[in-house]
């Protein structure tokens, strides 16, 4: 039988995926808080955090535990990424990259995982084909990516038997993330992407398993997705 989604915290549920996910969560009958540097729109509980900043992150968290009496799951959806050689992307950008999709993450997950605990609750954490294989004029975004992979799977084996933990790897999607960047680094008009909302769908599947049944890992691509396999 499929498992209630209580109260479910997604991080950068304004926009893109995080949006469509906030959106399935509220038809299954779930209730979502967004951590967000923008506010939702519509009327969707939130806070305007910033998660480059782990301390401000890890505050956010507690205080909507607090509201809710706990947490049921937490999806961490928000990144951000700076295109461009090594040489060539200023340092502050880079390891903003990192700061927001890797320790970012980290940040979320571990303020949470003592509410997690208490409710045998679920974490599902976003990376990306990019997290798997890497490509020119991306070591920020790889790095971040390939270091929430790393991060999932050892937090998967580290807290096994007392929550749920899932890694997406999502690939090319219908958002704004490729939105303001030199056209070498955005899909062509041709280019097959996937619905954020169908890519939500998965998520909504993974965090609605009985407890003890999980899904580890989820790849969600376009199938002519030029970064996988």
């Amino acid at each position: 039988m499929p498992a209630e989604l209580g109260t479910v915290l997604v991080t950068g549920g304004s926009s893109g995926l995080g949006a469509a996910i906030v959106e399935a969560i509220r038809a299954a009958g779930g209730t979502s808080v967004v951590l967000d540097r923008t506010a939702p729109a519509g009327a969707v509980e939130h806070a305007v955090v910033d998660l480059a900043d782990g301390t401000a992150a890890a505050v956010a968290v507690d205080e909507t535990a607090r509201r809710h009496g706990g947490l049921d799951a937490v999806v961490t959806c928000a990144g951000t990424d700076s295109c461009g050689p090594l040489d060539r992307v200023p340092a502050e950008d880079w390891e903003r990259v990192v700061r927001v999709n890797l320790l970012g993450t980290a940040a979320v997950v571990r303020a949470a995982l003592p509410h997690l605990e208490r409710s045998g609750g679920r974490v599902v954490t976003v990376a990306s084909t990019l997290g798997l294989r890497a490509v020119g004029d991306a070591t920020a975004y790889c790095a971040s990516k390939f270091g929430v992979v790393g991060f999932t799977r050892a937090l998967a084996a580290e807290t096994a038997g007392r929550i749920g933990v899932t890694l997406l790897v999502p690939g090319g999607m219908q958002t704004a993330f490729f939105d303001g960047r030199d056209e070498q680094y955005r899909p062509p008009e041709d280019a097959q992407l996937n619905r954020p909302e169908d890519v939500a769908a998965a998520v909504l599947f993974a965090l609605s398993r009985p407890r003890g049944c999980e899904v580890r890992e989820l790849v969600v691509a376009p199938s002519t997705e030029p970064s996988w396999p």
